[in-house]
């Protein structure tokens, strides 16, 4: 995104011309800025150690046009769901390019998973037990909770640490790895998710060596190889203005000296080494195209956009930062303002005393910046807003990968009562 002249565009297209051609609210990713993103991490990664790949956590942006950008540049794809492995075979991959996370899974998630012949990552023992009743993969990896976590983007997006729902406990991942090779399993990977939207790269050292020295009691206690190790996701982005980035290189190069050194000093041979990030390749690559549809003057000054919590539910449901731009005004003298949605919902408030331009009037357009993990994959339908559209910008130009949903979106997979249906397509006809 720049602004110049107090214009707003992204990836070179002016923000008005989006909204013209596409309305609002509209989710806009710059593609260009998620290659180069993944390239980045990639190229640093590979700096400090050859055999390491990186997988894309498709439930922060599971369209599959956003998606395919990675894969074509060799990512693989990490699936939280039954549903985000057919989107990866969808994406023409199959085998060790697809790592299923899932957690507290059915025996039907299990039974597709290892029909599908991908990379399972089971998240409790006695996940074992029940896959043991279908059928053996060829290599399996458990998720090992490294006993600490940490969040910059709230408590309850941790994903490690006692109040995580994820993962073995570590004093149960000998025994998990012990039950697989009395079945007969001879492959093995490990698994953690070190924590959400981390900005220390000290912190993926520690949290690394933390799952090194489980991983290494496993191996000599058990006498196993271990044929990847991945360590999760967390790579993060500064939402707000005065947070310094990731330092990517020391990131890779603290990781990559960790493992390389543990596993010469113990004469084990090197695992390849694995992550999953999402939110670092397409978090500051998307932006929310949004217009100011009117102004309350009430307790406080109150800016009521069509951007909300249906839209981006991130803010409402854990107090998440995005910062605000207001096209064509951003040079404008400052006042301290509220902005909501549409919602009947007070959650929907969900900017408070913001400086933002003291100009702003109905009619002009706002971009949420940093919304391009987690955005549209939580938007839902509420009080009968329905969800956006997604735009892709590349080489200066725009194409809709996602339409805007319509009303025959609410009621598409409604049974209707003989007595309405006419009324319904009625409806439908006039729209």
């Amino acid at each position: 995104m720049k602004i110049r002249d107090d214009v707003i565009s992204i990836g070179g297209v002016p923000i008005s011309e989006i909204a013209e051609k596409y309305g609002t609210p509209t989710y806009v990713y710059d593609g260009e800025k998620i290659i180069k993103n993944y390239q980045t991490a990639l190229n640093y990664a590979r700096k400090y150690y050859s055999n390491f790949d990186f997988f894309y956590a498709i439930k922060a942006c599971n369209n599959l046009q956003i998606a395919n950008l990675l894969v074509k540049n060799g990512a693989g794809i990490d699936a939280a769901s039954v549903n985000e492995i057919y989107l990866a075979k969808a994406l023409g991959l199959n085998g060790n390019k697809i790592m299923f996370s899932g957690n507290f899974l059915s025996d039907e998630d299990l039974k597709v998973a290892l029909e599908s012949d991908v990379l399972i990552n089971l998240d409790d023992i006695s996940l074992f037990n029940r896959l043991k009743k279908i059928g053996l993969p060829e290599i399996i990896c458990f998720r090992v909770n490294p006993g600490y976590g940490r969040s910059n983007v709230g408590e309850y997006v941790t994903n490690a640490g006692p109040n995580a729902k994820f993962g073995v406990h570590p004093d149960h991942v000998v025994e998990a790895y012990r039950l697989a090779k009395q079945s007969g399993i001879k492959r093995f990977g490990a698994h953690m998710m070190p924590g959400s939207c981390i900005l220390d790269a000290d912190y993926f050292h520690n949290i690394t060596e933390m799952l090194i020295d489980i991983i290494l009691k496993v191996a000599l206690e058990l006498n196993i190889n271990f044929e990847f190790i991945n360590l999760g996701g967390g790579l993060g982005i500064p939402y707000k203005n005065n947070e310094t980035p990731l330092d990517i290189d020391a990131t890779m190069k603290g990781i990559s000296d960790i493992i390389h050194n543990f596993f010469t000093d113990n004469n084990l041979p090197k695992p390849k080494i694995l992550m999953e990030p999402a939110r670092y390749f397409v978090g500051n690559a998307g932006y929310i195209v949004g217009k100011v549809h009117a102004i309350k003057n009430s307790y406080s000054k109150i800016i009521g956009t069509d951007v909300s919590m249906n839209v981006l539910a991130r803010p409402a449901m854990y107090d998440a930062y995005h910062h605000i731009y207001v096209d064509q005004k951003e040079s404008d003298p400052r006042e301290k303002l509220g902005l909501c949605g549409q919602v009947c919902e007070n959650t929907d408030f969900w900017c408070k005393d913001r400086d933002l331009p003291e100009t702003i009037d109905v009619g002009d357009l706002i971009v949420v910046k940093d919304a391009g993990a987690y955005g549209y994959s939580m938007s839902y339908q509420y009080n009968g807003r329905l969800r956006p559209a997604e735009v892709l910008v590349q080489n200066n130009k725009t194409v809709l990968i996602r339409s805007r949903e319509k009303f025959k979106d609410i009621i598409k997979n409604m049974i209707l009562p003989y007595e309405i249906q006419d009324n319904v397509y009625a409806i439908l006809n006039n729209l």
